[in-house]
C-alpha cells in the first residue's frame, strides 16, 4: 500500500446544506415541493422531510432512490410506490423501471429538492438518479435544489474513465470510478459538459457546504445504504464495488458487508464467512454456503489509505478462484465502465500496466472538473 502515507483525517466541521435552513428555507415557502431523498437525508438527528414539514414547508410527494425512501429494502429488489406511514406523503419510487421521473409524477410540482449522502463512486447509483431527475424537471421547465452533502470518497481521483459502449444505471457519464467531486459539482458538471439527454437548460440551485475540506473523509451521521454500515465500508467500497460483477460475494448477509470477499471455492486462505438471508439481502450469494477469502476489517484504513483504488484485491481474487469457475459476469463491465480491465486481468497484466491504461482519459477529466468546484481542491489532484 506504500510507505510514508499520511493519515487520513475526519472532517468535523462540515455543515451540510440542509442545515443551513435560513438559505433555502425562503425558496420553498408557498411552493409544493417535491423531495428526492432518505433516511440519509437528515438535519442533525430529524429528517428533511420532518423538518420542512414542521417549517410549514409544503411538501406534497417524496422520490426515493435504490432501496427505498426508508432506506431499508434489498439492493436487488424492485420498490414499489407507496405512502409513507408516518407522514401519509406519497412516495414514488426511482429504482426498477422508473428510472426518471414521468411527467404525470411531477405534475403540479412547483420545485424538487434533491438531499442524499452519496459516496462518490460512479457505480453508486444516487448519482444517475439524480441525472434523470434533473432531466425530467428541465422538460418540465421545473428548478431543481441540491443540498449539498461532504463526500467521504472525495479526497482522491481514481479507476478508469467510463467508456461510451458501457453506459448503464451504473454509470452515464464519462467519469472515473471515483471522481472527487460533491453531488452539487457533478450536477453543474453533467449540465455544463451537455451531457444529460435534454434541450431545456436546468434550473439548478446548489445550497453549498460550509467548512468542506476535500483533503478529509467525514463520519457519516446515517449509513447511505443499507449494506454500507459504516465509515470503513464506505472507504472501502470503491475498491470492492466492482466486485459484484465477479462470482465473489462481498459479505452481503453478514454482519460485515464490504468488508471482506469470497467464494466457497477460493483457494489458499483460512477467512470463512457464510451468507444468510435478511431484511436488507433476503437472497445474498451463496446462502448458507462456507465461503473462504479475505478479511478487510482488521486493516486501519484511516491510518494507511492508499488515496487510489486498492486494485491488489481484485487481481489476487482472480488468482485465487479456481479456473473452470467463471470469475467475470456480465455486469462487470458496466461497473468498471471498460471492456479493457477484464480483458487485461484475465492476460495477467500488472497493477502498473492498468494504471498506465487510465492515466490519459484522468488527466483529461481531472482539467474538465476544475470549472465546476465549488470547494477548493486537494492537494497533488
Amino acid at each position: 500500500m506504500g510507505q510514508n502515507i499520511k493519515p487520513l483525517e475526519i472532517n468535523t466541521q462540515v455543515i451540510t446544506g440542509a442545515e443551513q435552513t435560513e438559505r433555502y428555507i425562503p425558496l420553498l415557502k408557498n411552493k409544493k415541493v417535491a423531495l428526492l431523498t432518505n433516511t440519509s437525508g437528515k438535519i442533525k438527528h430529524a429528517y428533511l422531510l420532518d423538518t420542512l414539514l414542521r417549517l410549514r414547508v409544503n411538501v406534497v410527494k417524496v422520490f426515493g432512490p435504490e432501496h427505498g425512501f426508508r432506506s431499508s429494502s434489498d439492493a436487488s429488489r424492485t420498490i414499489l410506490d407507496e405512502v409513507d406511514s408516518i407522514t401519509g406523503i406519497p412516495v414514488v419510487s426511482l429504482y426498477g423501471k422508473n428510472k426518471k421521473p414521468k411527467p404525470e409524477q411531477l405534475a403540479g410540482i412547483e420545485l424538487v429538492v434533491y438531499d442524499l449522502q452519496d459516496v462518490g463512486v460512479r457505480y453508486y447509483t444516487y448519482i444517475s438518479t439524480l441525472s434523470y431527475m434533473i432531466e425530467a424537471c428541465a422538460e418540465l421547465r421545473i428548478p431543481v435544489l441540491i443540498l449539498d452533502r461532504p463526500n467521504p470518497n472525495g479526497f482522491y481521483i481514481d479507476g478508469p474513465v467510463l467508456e461510451s459502449d458501457c453506459n448503464s444505471f451504473l454509470g452515464r457519464f464519462p467519469i472515473p470510478v471515483v471522481y472527487g467531486m460533491t453531488c452539487g459539482e457533478l450536477a453543474q458538471m453533467m449540465i455544463g459538459e451537455h451531457w444529460l439527454s435534454v434541450r431545456e437548460t436546468p434550473s439548478l440551485t446548489v445550497i453549498p457546504l460550509k467548512g468542506y475540506n476535500r483533503n478529509k473523509t467525514c463520519q457519516l451521521e446515517t449509513a447511505p445504504s443499507p449494506n454500507l454500515k459504516d465509515l470503513k465500508s464506505v472507504l472501502f467500497y470503491p475498491s470492492l464495488g466492482w466486485m459484484e460483477g465477479t462470482c465473489l460475494s462481498l459479505g452481503r448477509g453478514t454482519p460485515g458487508p464490504f468488508k471482506q470477499f469470497g467464494h466457497p471455492e477460493y483457494a489458499g486462505v483460512t477467512h470463512s464467512f457464510i451468507p444468510v438471508p435478511n431484511a436488507i439481502n433476503t437472497h445474498p450469494r451463496y446462502a448458507f454456503k462456507t465461503c473462504y477469502g479475505i478479511s478487510l476489517d482488521t486493516l486501519q484504513w484511516l491510518k494507511h489509505h492508499p488515496r487510489k483504488i486498492e486494485l491488489s484485491w481484485i487481481l489476487q481474487a482472480y488468482k485465487s478462484i479456481p479456473s473452470q469457475v467463471p470469475f467475470f459476469e456480465s455486469s462487470f463491465d458496466a461497473h468498471s465502465g471498460t471492456k479493457q480491465l477484464q480483458l487485461l486481468i484475465k492476460n495477467g497484466a500488472s497493477e502498473a500496466q492498468i494504471r498506465s491504461g487510465w492515466k490519459k482519459n484522468l488527466d483529461l477529466f481531472k482539467k474538465r472538473r476544475q470549472r465546476y468546484l465549488l470547494y477548493p481542491d486537494f492537494k497533488n489532484s
